[in-house]
């Protein structure tokens, strides 16, 4: 089956230009993608400002996260009761006025408290984003529309770190958040002008408001006790916490009761039947693992260069902005690609792409490695995202009732955005579990009795000496600098 082939009988069309919506919602989109990840370098900022340790900061980061987790499995129920676009127009409006209290919060617990409005708001807008795209074009059509959709999830995750840094260091870290009003009251007052609901997701709505209490109290158990986990573990030791084993427990219980308890209850609030269909199954999997893949490496490169080869943020954030530049090339690329190729086959090539690409990363990482070099091996690990990025988000359609659009959307970003949580939990921990082994060793080393520790300090004194330092200071001050 090609990519472009759905149930979608495609008889309804938007009165507004496809391409304008296409630019809103995705501009939407990308600012609440930008959000995830803009926070993050002005953490230390903001605590010195709010009176906060750097650990209880971090705070800020995982409510955002947990909410918007939550919230992500449920947008499909939030659409069919209230209609897609007046909830797509909440969120929106959520968010943004959530951002302007984030930005005059006067304490740690009340940025807490608004960043976890702010990502309850922000949930709904990638999943909707896309939705709204799967139903304003045509399935011949949907490849080029995924993949301006595409550009919001892999380029605002690069540019976040690079534009927060830079705004906290030249203005305040109040800036970061500031900056989503005009953007936000853009594109609501867009929104509200070019976008409509189609029939089907009209006769959705109608049939009134249940509520599947159950369903949310065990989304909200194992979501939230997952999110944390994963946010939190390498801090607290992994399971050598019982605060994360507490954890573990609550999201095991939580989400297996969820599956159980929305399979068989008739008005589900996550509609997990859609998984029924091998092909909805299939490309779930698959973002997840995309998901995994995505933000490890993304997440590994800048630490790498910073705190290994000694970049400076900036430096760092040029390496991984060359394979966004490539992306922003690819992406429309690809989505012409999709009506004449099998998704099945882009796919593929995506994977071996994506593959071979770790592989030569793996082999080419080490510390003398060159700003060249470095570009290089991020600008190899992205060339194969698009043919995952775009066919997947696409073939997910297939098969699935047009009114199950924004079910199918909601658990796609879902999916997508849990693997990211895992790659990056596993990256970090990677990093400091190590980083912890090779000090072992090197310390076990570092001893007088060694030849090569004597040479170096030999070494050292020499070198101290031709820098002009006296001879008699020369072995002093090699050995404050030596351990």
């Amino acid at each position: 089956m090609a990519v472009g082939e759905d149930s979608d009988p495609g008889r309804w069309r938007p009165r507004a230009n496809p391409w304008a919506i296409a630019v809103v919602v995705a501009l939407a989109a990308f600012m609440e993608v930008l959000d995830t990840s803009i926070a993050n370098v002005a953490l230390p900022h903001m605590a010195g400002s709010l009176g906060a340790s750097t650990d209880q900061s971090t705070w800020i980061l995982t409510s955002y996260l947990v909410s918007n987790a939550i919230v992500l499995p449920l947008t499909g129920w939030f659409a069919s009761v209230f209609g897609r676009k007046r909830f797509f127009m909440a969120c929106l409006a959520a968010f943004t006025l959530t951002s302007l209290l984030c930005g005059i919060a006067p304490s740690l617990n009340a940025i807490i408290l608004f960043r976890i409005l702010q990502g309850a708001g922000g949930g709904g807008l990638q999943p909707m984003a896309q939705a709204i795209l799967a139903d304003t074009f045509p399935p011949e059509k949907r490849g080029v529309a995924f993949a301006v959709f595409g550009v919001t999830t892999v380029l605002a995750p690069v540019v976040g770190p690079t534009l927060g840094g830079w705004i906290t260091d030249n203005y305040s870290w109040r800036w970061i958040f500031y900056i989503n009003l005009p953007v936000g009251i853009l594109a609501l007052l867009l929104v509200l002008r070019l976008v409509e609901d189609p029939p089907w997701a009209k006769r959705a709505g109608a049939g009134g408001l249940r509520i599947d209490y159950v369903g949310v109290s065990l989304l909200v158990i194992g979501v939230g006790a997952l999110q944390v986990m994963l946010d939190r573990g390498q801090d607290e030791d992994w399971f050598g916490s019982p605060f994360i084993v507490g954890l573990a427990v609550a999201a095991a219980v939580g989400l297996v009761a969820l599956v159980i308890w929305e399979w068989f209850y008739d008005a589900p609030v996550v509609d997990v039947r859609l998984y029924r269909n091998v092909n909805f199954l299939g490309t779930s999997a698959m973002i997840f693992f995309l998901g995994i893949m995505l933000f490890s490496s993304l997440v590994l490169m800048p630490q790498f260069l910073q705190t290994l080869v000694g970049y400076t943020a900036e430096s760092a954030g040029l390496v991984v902005s060359g394979g966004g530049l490539l992306l922003l090339a690819l992406l429309p690329i690809v989505g012409t690609l999709t009506p004449r190729f099998q998704a099945r086959y882009l796919i593929a090539f995506g994977w071996l792409s994506l593959a071979v690409a770790m592989a030569f990363s793996a082999l080419r990482l080490d510390l003398e490695i060159s700003f060249g070099g470095a570009s290089l091996m991020r600008v190899a690990q992205v060339v194969g995202l698009p043919f995952l990025i775009v066919p997947i988000n696409m073939a997910a359609y297939i098969g699935m009732p047009a009114e199950k659009n924004n079910s199918v959307a909601g658990l796609m970003n879902f999916m997508r955005n849990i693997g990211a949580s895992i790659g990056t939990s596993m990256v970090t921990t990677l990093v400091a579990r190590r980083a912890q082994f090779h000090q072992v060793h090197l310390v076990a080393h570092v001893t007088p009795g060694q030849p090569r520790f004597a040479q170096a300090l030999a070494a050292l004194t020499v070198r101290l000496a031709h820098a002009g330092l006296e001879a008699t200071l020369a072995t002093p001050r090699r050995c404050s600098i030596v351990p």
